[in-house]
Formats: structure tokens, C-alpha cells, sequence
């Protein structure tokens, strides 16, 4: 008891973690201490007795967001002391700044007190402009998001097809619609400045005959025959041809809620940690395999008509496998197929419940 008064549990949750030797991504449960990140594999419903891993927080600096992995822009950088690096991804932006922010704390907390202070958290991009108290960074983070950002499709201008491009009244209404901007005025402000930083391209004649000609406030246009792309170091998850396999209509409502947890299997009934991404008008659960670079989700089904509740807490429920124990939840269709799903905390599990309960 007394080890855990003097290095307590400050946070703790899934985290995506890259591969040291071979990069590929999986799901991880980490703990943050005073001194250290540990990481943990989940087998069957339960996390391992035993840690994969230690990051020590002693001078490690941060880096978030970061965007070098163009299909991952949840991702953030740890660099230990030793020069280790380790690229965490979360399940949503505000999930990876509070991660980026509560590491950050401890790392601070372990400096000592006659050490100058120095900021450990860096973001990339520019974050000069600042609109409501959103930097340009946040902006662009936002767009580039594969769940809830711009979608891409598909453009005719004069003859010519463009895909995997949007609008520029596309992106005013998006800004609009997510509230980073106020007017459509902002709006197109705001994506002047992104385009002039070069995140944003122009895509056919109206938009580069636009931007070679026009003075700054003037070359991104909120028009919906204006067609820009994101840069090609911006390389979004998919394409237009991957999207259009899944009904443009379950994709299209607004995202409430997502957050990782854990799936009970249909055939083999193994545990395995999923995105899941809840979507309003209408109402769908999607889930996705967080190991892999796909927007398209492994799964889903509409809420109109599901049942959700709570299982007990006590023992093993019935139609549930494994050891798995404790937060779990069970959605029936109204094609009655089950759903087991485990939450990684009892608050969370009836967050769930409620918000799914608030689209059935």
C-alpha cells in the first residue's frame, strides 16, 4: 500500500502504440505514473499481470500533435532521454491532447527545481493565427480527421474529373458546421490561411487560376465549383473508391462519440480492441480495427430500434467467453444479432449506454 501511495495510478486507458522492430500497430492499455508510461497487452477481456513495456518520463520531450504519419493524425511522439522514440496514437483528438497534456505534467514534476523551464509539448505546423482561440494547427488536425473531418469525393469541372477532393463551399460549411469559425466570412479566412500554408491545394481551372491571381484574402473561394485536395504529403486514409463500398448514408451523420473498446468476436468469440465511432442522423455504431490503416469500418449496424443495458458486474454473464469481467455492455439489433462490448471503466461503459440509448 505503501508503493502505491508513493507512485499512484495519474492516468490510464488504450493507446495504439507503433512496433520498435516491426512497425506495426496494436492496441495497448497504458498506465501513467509519476515517473514512468508503462504498456500492457489485453488478452481475453483482462490485461496481462505482467507490462510489455516502461517509457521513463525523465527529461522525455513531447511532440503533439504529430503529423508525419499521414494516415495516423491522432498520433503523438515520445523521445525518452536515451534518445527512444515512441509513437502513440489516441482515439480522438481531445484524447491525445489530454494524454500529450498529463505526460507532459509529470514530465515537468521530475525537473529539477533549479533546471530552467522549458516547454515539452511541440506542435508542427503554423500557429500564428489564431480564430476563437483555435490555432491554424488545431484547424488543419480537425480536417484532416478520417472519422469526423472533410470528406473526399469525387468532381467534374469543364470535362475533366477530379477525385478525392472537396469543394471550397464544402470546407466554409465544414468550419461553419464544427464551429471553428463563426461566419462564412471567417471560414474563408480561415481557409486562406490553411491553403496559403500549403496544406491545402487547389485542384482544376476556378481554384488555381484563383490563387495565381488573386491577392491573399482573395484565393480560396466558397464556391462549389472551386475543387481543392489536401497536400500530397497529406495522404488521407482511402479514397473515394474505398468509401463508396459502405452506404454514403451511414457515414454521413455527425459524430458523437468514439473511444476504444473491446469486442467480443461473433465466430471465435476472442476479445479485441475496436474504434468504435457513433454517428447522429442517423443513428449507427461503427467499429474499426485500430491496427490498420482503413477508413472503412470492419463493422456496424443502425441503432433504430436496438436494445442496450449494463451486465452484472458478478461472475461471468451468460453468452460471454473468456474471463472478461466487469463494464460490460450488450446491444441487440432489430435483427437480433449481440453485441458484447467491455468498457475500460464502469463511468465509461454507462456513457456508452447513454449516448447509444439517446440514437435507438
Amino acid at each position: 500500500m505503501e508503493e502505491d501511495q508513493q507512485n499512484p495510478i495519474l492516468k490510464e486507458g488504450f493507446l495504439v502504440k507503433r512496433g520498435h522492430v516491426v512497425h506495426n500497430w496494436k492496441a495497448r492499455w497504458f498506465v501513467l505514473k509519476p515517473d514512468t508510461l508503462l504498456y500492457y497487452k489485453y488478452d481475453g477481456g483482462k490485461r496481462d499481470s505482467c507490462q510489455r513495456g516502461r517509457i521513463m518520463l525523465t527529461d522525455c520531450k513531447i511532440s503533439c500533435p504529430f503529423l508525419e504519419y499521414d494516415n495516423r493524425p491522432l498520433v503523438f511522439k515520445l523521445q525518452t532521454k536515451s534518445s527512444a522514440e515512441y509513437f502513440l496514437e489516441a482515439c480522438s483528438r481531445e484524447e491525445r491532447d489530454q494524454w500529450a497534456a498529463d505526460i507532459g505534467a509529470a514530465v515537468e514534476k521530475l525537473r529539477p527545481a533549479d533546471s530552467p523551464t522549458t516547454s515539452q509539448s511541440k506542435t508542427t505546423g503554423h500557429q500564428s493565427l489564431q480564430l476563437h482561440n483555435v490555432s491554424l494547427n488545431q484547424v488543419v488536425d480537425s480536417m484532416y480527421d478520417v472519422h469526423s473531418g472533410i470528406k473526399l469525393t469525387s468532381h467534374n469541372e469543364q470535362g475533366s474529373s477530379y477525385s478525392n477532393c472537396f469543394s471550397g463551399s464544402a470546407v466554409v460549411d465544414w468550419l461553419v458546421f464544427n464551429q471553428l469559425a463563426l461566419t462564412r466570412v471567417e471560414a474563408v479566412t480561415l481557409s486562406s490561411a490553411v491553403l496559403e500554408e500549403g496544406f491545402l491545394r487547389p485542384v482544376g481551372l476556378r481554384s488555381v487560376e484563383a490563387q495565381r491571381s488573386h491577392g491573399l484574402s482573395e484565393q480560396f473561394l466558397d464556391d462549389s465549383t472551386a475543387l481543392y485536395s489536401f497536400s500530397e504529403n497529406f495522404k488521407k486514409r482511402g479514397s473515394v473508391k474505398a468509401e463508396t463500398s459502405l452506404s454514403a448514408i451511414e457515414l454521413s451523420g455527425k459524430v458523437l462519440k468514439r473511444g476504444y473498446l473491446l469486442k467480443q468476436g461473433h465466430k471465435r468469440k476472442n476479445w479485441k480492441v475496436r474504434l468504435f465511432v457513433l454517428r447522429s442522423e442517423p443513428g449507427y455504431l461503427h467499429y474499426y480495427d485500430p491496427s490498420k490503416d482503413d477508413i472503412s469500418p470492419v463493422g456496424g449496424f443502425s441503432l433504430r430500434g436496438c436494445l442496450v443495458s449494463a451486465l452484472d458486474d458478478n461472475g461471468v454473464p451468460s453468452g460471454v467467453k473468456g474471463k472478461v469481467q466487469g463494464n460490460l455492455l450488450k446491444i441487440i439489433t432489430q435483427s437480433d444479432t449481440h453485441y458484447y462490448i467491455q468498457a475500460p471503466s464502469r463511468q465509461e461503459k454507462m456513457d456508452w449506454i447513454e449516448a447509444i440509448r439517446g440514437q435507438s
